[in-house]
């Protein structure tokens, strides 16, 4: 009896640990098969339309002259709409104006060939792209979420398709305007008259011009030496130095460094951290120009504009 009771008492355990094996293994496979469910990689669609779409970003804001009245007219920008990933649902991408990178998410309709794109709308800048693809390029409004908090709160964009390539040989061009129309400084200038032999001050504003020395030395390419930067200006070394910059697709916040890359052809701005693309040669320069700014002095002249 003693046995039979045993062998019972064995079995009924035996049974408990099989079916405590199953419940896990059944649990398992239901958290697996979850797992699965929810990791459903959702297809992308027209991935044709991927890619940057760059050009002018167009409003009407108030101008105040150096000299005269405050009026309202035109103000043109560069913005640069970066198309990443499309789905049946969504649309994600980037914006990126002066030097302001800002995520977008919206949605694509086949039938007009339009995006209705969403900036966050936890910045100021925020706001809604609506734009009609055209082949090649993109058309249509940007309109602030809060239009008080901008100057011009609707804008129209007009953007062509570009493809970023990273070429060391970009360089800026002779036709350059090579002035650094941002930073203006107030010089006490002495004037004598012919006359009266008298001799007076006035304050002149004036501009920081580079040399062509920006036009010949390239960064991306020679290997830079103390005899290459002695005798340059500093705005000289620091538009060779972020020419470096440039060639990699850096979104300069600085506006004197826009201006400058802005009137290539080859510029498209793509992203706010490039620092990991840069050659062990542009590295190098880049070092190098640093401790030469540091010391440099600018030449400054009186332009009109």
């Amino acid at each position: 009896m003693k046995i039979l009771k045993l062998t019972f008492i064995s079995l009924f355990a035996i049974t408990l640990v099989s079916c405590k094996k199953e419940s896990k293994k059944t649990s398992g496979n239901k958290d697996s098969l979850t797992a699965k469910k929810d990791s459903v990689v959702v297809p992308e669609i027209y991935k044709e339309y991927y890619g940057i779409y760059m050009g002018d970003f167009a409003g009407k804001e108030m101008i105040t002259p150096e000299i005269g009245e405050e009026y309202e007219g035109e103000v043109y920008k560069k913005i640069s709409l970066k198309i990443n990933r499309i789905t049946k649902d969504s649309v994600y991408g980037q914006s990126i104006v002066d030097g302001n990178q800002r995520p977008f998410r919206g949605v694509f309709n086949e039938a007009s060939k339009s995006f209705i794109l969403d900036e966050p709308g936890n910045d100021k800048t925020d706001g809604r792209f609506e734009v009609k693809l055209n082949s090649d390029s993109l058309t249509g409004t940007w309109n602030a979420f809060n239009k008080t908090a901008v100057k011009a709160p609707s804008k129209n964009l007009k953007l062509i398709k570009k493809e970023f390539v990273y070429n060391p040989n970009f360089m800026l061009s002779p036709d350059n305007d090579l002035i650094d129309w941002e930073n203006p400084k107030n010089f006490v200038e002495k004037y004598t008259d012919e006359h009266t032999g008298n001799t007076e001050t006035y304050t002149a504003s004036k501009n920081r011009i580079a040399s062509e020395a920006v036009i010949k030395i390239n960064a991306s390419k020679q290997k830079l030496t103390e005899k290459d930067l002695k005798n340059l200006r500093k705005l000289d070394m620091e538009i060779i130095k972020n020419s470096v910059f440039a060639r990699h697709g850096y979104s300069f916040k600085k506006a004197t460094y826009r201006n400058f890359f802005e009137q290539t052809d080859w510029y498209i701005p793509v992203s706010n951290n490039v620092d990991s693309d840069l050659t062990p040669l542009e590295k190098e320069n880049v070092a190098l120009l640093n401790r030469f700014i540091k010391y440099a002095e600018d030449k400054y002249d009186s332009f009109g504009r």
